[in-house]
């Protein structure tokens, strides 16, 4: 593990990535005790301090625990696919948020990998992961639920369908996707969208999984798709509308790729 003193780059940043390497090239292996602090400012030619700093950063990535005690330290962290969840969902949705990302390009990515799991989930799907679509759809139905859970309902569903593909690399991928591409997309459609079409075309989706039809589950997505780029293109076309009234209506453009998701929300 090695640092350059001279670098422009933060010194404890510096330390964290030779750290980080090392566990991910498997110098370091899964609960391994990490040198204590003095030992690795005497490695490092550092203060305390840095090295104090440079542990943060990897516990704050779950790349290492600290435990008190006699027998404590710093020790390599095992990340489970959960654990790491959150974090992938956070960073994919300030990348969408921050960037110049379409509405057509984010769609794309969301139903080209949902599209993957679905043959996947109609043949490993569980009873409880049906039971899970089933009752989503069941609460989506209700009069009386708010847009807001409608939409968290929504997500729910497809969590569901991705997580019966019983893939867990397939199932953290798509959490970006499911969690932060599709609440966004949401925030732009809801306005104009139908209920009851979203409602049928889950059951569609449904039903195809639960034969065990993955063909049919893909077009299931499909027809989503289409609808979700069709309610996109309306929502653009009436807020052109809105700025330019004077202008000719245009019919609007199904895939909708040239607006951003972060000048929409």
């Amino acid at each position: 593990m090695k640092i350059d003193p001279n670098s422009s780059a933060n010194l404890s940043a510096q330390i964290a990535k030779a750290i980080r390497d090392s566990i991910v090239a498997g110098d370091l292996i899964i609960d391994q005790r990490l040198p204590s602090e003095a030992e690795l400012a005497d490695y490092f030619q550092v203060s305390r301090p840095t090295v104090r700093e440079a542990l943060k950063r990897l516990a704050a990535k779950s790349l290492i625990r600290t435990q008190r005690g006699a027998t404590g330290g710093a020790f390599v962290n095992r990340i489970s696919f959960e654990e790491a969840y959150s974090d992938h969902v956070t960073t994919s949705t300030l990348l969408l948020s921050m960037n110049a990302v379409s509405f057509d390009t984010a769609c794309e990515a969301r139903y080209a990998l949902e599209r993957a799991c679905a043959p996947l989930s109609a043949l490993r799907r569980t009873p409880d992961q049906l039971a899970t679509m089933r009752a989503e759809i069941l609460r989506q139905s209700r009069p009386s639920l708010t847009d807001e859970s409608f939409c968290e309902s929504d997500v729910a569903f497809h969590r569901a369908l991705v997580d019966g593909a019983d893939n867990p690399v397939l199932s953290y991928q798509l959490a970006g996707s499911i969690e932060a591409m599709q609440p966004l997309m949401n925030i732009i459609t809801f306005s104009a969208r139908s209920r009851e079409k979203i409602i049928s075309l889950h059951s569609q989706i449904t039903d195809a999984i639960e034969t065990r039809d993955g063909t049919a589950a893909t077009l299931g997505l499909n027809d989503l798709e289409a609808e979700t780029r069709g309610l996109a293109a309306s929502v653009f076309a009436a807020r052109s509308a809105a700025k330019h009234p004077l202008q000719p209506a245009v019919a609007p453009d199904p895939r909708a790729g040239s607006k951003h998701l972060r000048s929409l929300l």
